[in-house]
C-alpha cells in the first residue's frame, strides 16, 4: 500500500512547492544537495571552531549512513534538509563532546551504578513506564532537551528552566503542524523522557535513523555492528549530564537493546533489566505505521508494507537475540524482571510497585500520588490505540508470524491479542 499520496494532500502547500520543485530538477538537484560525509564535517568545524571529532570510529558510520539515505531513501527537498539538519547537529555535538573531555577528564571518573534499562518491542508500554519512573526524584532519566542539546551540561539549578527546553519545544510544535496526528502515535515534549536511540546517534550508530528513513543497506550493516565502543561513549554521555546534575540511578530506554544487549551488558555488568512484552504481531503492525507515517516527512515515496514486514523481522530478529542472552545465563534472574503489556495497560501502578519491590526501592506515598495524577491526567491513555492500522493494510502473512514468534510467546507467556 503506497502512502505518497495520503502525504502530499496534508503536507502544507509551501512544503509540497518546495518538494514538487525539487523532484523537477532530477539528479541534478540531488548532486548540489548531496549528503557530502566530509563536507557535513567540515561545516560542523567551521560552525563550532573546533576540530577533534575524537575516536575515528564514527566515520564509517557516518559515511554508510549518507550512502544509504542517497541511495534507499527516496528523499524529497524537505528529507533533505531534516537530514541535514540532524547530521550537522550531532556532528557539532560530537565536537563539543570530545572538546569537553580533553578540558575536563575528571568526568570520566563520575559513577555510573547499577543502571536500570526498560527494554522492549516499541508499543509495548516502553514510553509510559519510563514517563512514571522519570517523576521518581531518586531516579535520572535522560530528557529531550539535554540528548539535543547536551552543552553546556545541564545544571541542577536550571535544570527545569533552561531556555533550551523553549526551544526544543519550538522544534516539536513545528513537527506537530506538519504531521498533527504524530503525537497520538509517540508522545513528545522536551521536559519528557528520551530513548537512548538519541545517544547512540552520535557515533551514528542508532536506529532512529531507520525510523526517520527509509536507510536499508544501513539497517542491514546496523545488525551486525559491535557496539562496544558505542556503549563506552554511551557511559561518557551520561557522565557528562549528571555532572552538574548528579544522578542517584539512572533508567534508560530504548527498543534497541534488544539487538544491542550483549554490548549493553559488557559495558554495564552491574545493569538491571525491565523487559515488556505484547503480542509482537500487534507490535509491528503498530510501529509499522508509526514509521511510515514519519517517514512520509522526509520521501514522497513510503511504502506501508514493506515498511511492516521490515519491522517485523527486525522484532524477530531483536527478541530472539534476548532471549539468548537470557537463556544463555548472562543476565541472571534476580537482576532481569519482566512485565507483560497487558498487566501494565490494567494497572500501571501495581506493575510499578513490583519493579520497586524487585530491585529493591522504596515507592514513596508522594511519588505514587504524582504517578496517579500523571495517569489521571489521560498521559499513558494516549500512548496506544489512538492511530488505526489492519492487517490487510499491513500485508503481513498472519500464520506465518504467528508460528515463528511462537517460541517468544511460549517463552514469556504473551498472550495472544485480536487482529484485523
Amino acid at each position: 500500500m503506497l502512502r505518497s499520496l495520503t502525504m502530499t494532500a496534508r503536507l502544507p502547500f509551501a512544503v509540497r512547492a518546495i518538494n514538487g520543485a525539487f523532484s523537477l530538477t532530477g539528479p541534478v538537484g540531488r548532486r548540489i544537495a548531496r549528503l557530502n560525509p566530509d563536507k557535513l564535517m567540515q561545516s560542523a568545524q567551521r560552525s563550532t571552531g573546533l576540530t577533534n571529532f575524537g575516536s575515528d570510529y564514527f566515520r564509517a558510520p557516518l559515511v554508510r549512513l549518507c550512502q544509504s539515505l542517497e541511495e534507499d531513501a527516496h528523499l524529497n527537498a524537505l528529507g533533505r534538509m531534516i537530514a541535514r539538519q540532524d547530521i550537522l547537529r550531532l556532528l557539532s555535538n560530537r565536537l563539543r563532546f570530545v572538546d569537553l573531555l580533553e578540558r575536563h577528564p575528571e568526568i570520566n571518573d563520575t559513577p555510573i551504578e547499577q543502571p536500570i534499562f526498560i527494554l522492549g518491542m516499541p508499543r509495548t508500554g516502553t514510553t509510559s513506564l519510563h514517563e512514571l519512573v522519570a517523576l521518581d526524584p531518586q531516579f535520572r532519566v535522560p530528557m529531550s532537551w539535554e540528548v539535543a542539546y547536551p552543552f553546556p551540561p545541564p545544571d541542577s539549578a536550571t535544570y527545569r528552566s533552561d531556555p533550551r527546553i523553549a526551544e526544543v519545544d519550538a522544534e516539536l510544535a513545528n513537527i506537530d503542524r506538519l504531521l498533527p496526528d504524530f503525537k497520538y502515535m509517540h508522545p513528545m515534549g522536551a521536559e519528557l523522557p528520551q530513548e537512548c536511540v538519541g545517544l547512540f546517534a552520535y557515533d551514528f550508530t542508532s536506529m532512529i535513523f531507520d525510523v526517520q528513513f527509509r536507510v536499508a543497506q544501513y539497517q542491514e550493516w546496523l545488525l551486525q555492528e559491535d557496539m562496544s565502543e558505542v556503549f563506552k561513549n554511551h557511559r561518557r554521555w551520561l557522565q557528562i549530564l549528571q555532572w552538574k546534575c548528579p544522578a542517584d540511578t539512572w533508567v534508560l530506554k530504548s527498543p534497541q537493546y534488544l539487538w544491542n544487549i550483549e554490548d549493553m551488558l559488557r559495558e554495564y555488568p552491574d545493569a538491571r533489566i525491565v523487559q515488556t512484552h505484547r503480542d509482537p504481531v500487534r507490535v509491528a503492525m503498530s510501529i509499522g505505521s508509526l514509521t511510515a507515517t514519519l517517514r512520509e516527512l522526509s520521501s514522497n515515496k513510503v511504502d506501508l508494507t514493506e515498511v511492516t514486514q521490515e519491522y517485523a523481522d527486525l522484532l524477530h530478529y531483536g527478541v530472539g537475540k534476548t532471549m539468548s542472552v537470557r537463556q544463555r545465563g548472562l543476565l541472571s534472574a534476580e537482576r532481569a524482571y519482566d512485565v507483560q503489556f497487558k498487566d501494565f495497560r490494567q494497572d500501571p501502578l501495581a506493575v510499578v510497585a513490583t519493579i520497586y519491590d524487585q530491585f529493591g526501592y522504596e515507592l514513596s506515598a508522594d511519588v505514587r500520588e504524582r504517578m496517579a495524577a500523571f495517569l489521571a491526567a489521560g498521559h499513558e491513555s494516549k500512548r496506544h490505540g489512538q492511530h488505526g492500522y489492519t492487517l490487510a493494510d499491513s500485508g503481513l502473512d498472519l500464520d506465518f508470524e504467528r508460528e515463528r514468534f511462537a517460541d517468544y510467546q511460549n517463552a514469556y507467556g504473551i498472550a495472544l491479542e485480536e487482529v484485523s
